[in-house]
């Protein structure tokens, strides 16, 4: 085999809680994140050296600024391989919108050049290497559904078959994760996520129960700097919504719909020039 092609999958947050300072700079967090059907398109070929990436957008980078490439260049030198990759990235999942396309893109290139080089890394593997790239990479190794711990970076899946259907929207924001947790002061935080009241409606497939569940203590300071944001969550739920939360950070916001019909009506009450929309639904691996 000399090429393989991947959809990198984007990623909601059903819930985040953001539990304090560590010692290392980061914050300790508890959430539960979820895949969706929302992908890019990732192609890898073997090349005899060199990581050269291409990408189907012009304001990206294509050097080891993007975490595809750190993430190829992590994979050659960890296992030693003497040899490199071509990589061309068809982006689909909106950039700094909390959805985590720069996470699973780094994520499904070591997943690829394992496969592409046969190395038999194991996921355990995989998730330590992914680990040193970013917070939320280790959860793409697995995907589905899972609880993440300490920065982010130590997963639990969850055994669910919960299909449910998305509004994911997408204002022309974009928003610093970074200066958001700077921002934050977890003393202050009046309502958090109930995570294992969140994880059993989950293993009980009950969408209704999940959809009752979903908080983002990061909201608190997002919605003071962008109140755009919080007034496009308010919207989604007036649309029909069963509730409505921001992914992530933000600035993209999602509504969990009873189908994809009511999703799409909403969608289409939605003003196409100032949102980017998408109709999506949860992924099960």
């Amino acid at each position: 085999m000399n090429s393989i092609e991947l959809f990198s999958a984007a990623k909601i947050n059903l819930s985040i809680d953001v539990l304090g300072k560590r010692p290392d700079g980061y914050h300790e967090v508890e959430m539960i994140l979820q895949e969706v059907d929302l992908s890019d398109i990732i192609r890898i070929e073997k090349r005899q050296r060199g990581i050269e990436l291409g990408i189907s957008v012009p304001y990206l980078p294509t050097d080891d600024r993007n975490m595809a490439y750190k993430a190829a260049y992590l994979f050659f030198e960890h296992t030693g391989i003497n040899a490199g990759a071509g990589i061309t990235l068809e982006k689909n999942i909106p950039v700094s919108a909390g959805l985590g396309g720069g996470s699973s893109n780094a994520a499904y290139v070591l997943i690829g050049l394992d496969k592409l080089f046969e190395t038999g890394l194991s996921a355990q593997e995989l998730k330590s290497l992914s680990a040193r790239l970013g917070s939320d990479v280790p959860f793409f190794i697995e995907g589905g559904t899972a609880v993440c711990r300490g920065r982010g970076e130590i997963t639990q899946s969850i055994e669910t078959e919960t299909m449910f259907d998305l509004l994911i929207v997408k204002p022309d924001i974009s928003v610093s994760t970074k200066d958001i947790y700077m921002s934050l002061d977890t003393e202050s935080i009046k309502t958090r996520p109930l995570t294992e009241n969140l994880i059993d409606a989950l293993r009980a497939n009950d969408s209704i129960t999940v959809s009752k569940h979903l908080v983002n203590v990061l909201e608190t300071v997002t919605f003071k700097i962008y109140p755009e944001i919080k007034d496009l969550k308010v919207r989604i739920t007036e649309l029909g919504a069963l509730n409505s939360l921001m992914s992530g950070s933000g600035s993209a916001v999602f509504g969990i719909f009873r189908n994809k019909y009511d999703a799409l009506l909403a969608a289409d009450k939605l003003p196409d020039g100032k949102y980017k929309k998408y109709v999506v639904r949860t992924k099960v691996r």
